[in-house]
């Protein structure tokens, strides 16, 4: 018996997972979560053999709460189903230790198998995403390289770019960031705190 653990926060995909479930009676369904912290939560409570998870969770991202999957249930393995098709997302979310990736727009035609190869410890990638490289997830080999970071809310985004940018400018960096005026002016009073303190 494999036990599958199905976070998302959209109830109608938590249906039709469970329906391509369904198709294997050795595949059960342990337990649902419909935000990333409640998947941190059950995952280390129950263990599941199996995490089929979205990236967009409310609460807690599902990047993050892969990260802490990873370190309290380590022998849990992890698929992502998503709807983002960024080669970015989709290297940061292999990063995590996940061995897949499934698009919702894939996930009829190819979540059984990329739970077969999951399961047999290969890497999946829906086909949408094919003729790109994600076997190499370390990001150190990359000469130019792009970050993605999800943010549970703009407090954490704020915070974490403030000290992010105060060490920057204190070594005589410069940093360039994109981002909307309400962010902008919270990074710059988060800054004129957090500048001094560096």
């Amino acid at each position: 018996m494999i036990s599958v653990l199905l976070v998302d926060d959209y109830a109608e995909w938590l249906r039709q997972g469970r329906s391509v479930l369904q198709a294997r009676p050795e595949w059960q369904v342990i337990s649902e979560a419909s935000d990333g912290l409640e998947a941190v939560e059950k995952a280390e409570r129950l263990k599941p053999d199996l995490i089929l998870l979205d990236i967009g969770l409310p609460k807690l991202n599902g990047i993050e709460a892969a990260r802490r999957i990873r370190q309290l249930s380590p022998s849990s393995e992890i698929i992502f189903l998503s709807q983002e098709n960024s080669v970015d997302v989709v290297q940061v979310a292999l990063s995590t230790g996940a061995l897949g990736y499934v698009r919702k727009a894939d996930a009829k035609r190819e979540l059984l198998p990329a739970i077969d190869a999951v399961l047999r410890g290969e890497q999946f990638v829906s086909s949408s995403l094919k003729g790109r490289e994600f076997t190499d997830t370390s990001v150190e080999k990359a000469a130019h390289r792009h970050e993605v970071q999800f943010y549970s809310d703009d407090a954490l985004l704020l915070d974490t770019f403030a000290r992010f940018i105060a060490v920057a400018l204190k070594s005589g960096r410069a940093a360039i960031v994109v981002i909307t005026e309400l962010h902008r002016d919270g990074l710059v009073s988060k800054l004129k705190g957090t500048r001094l303190r560096c």
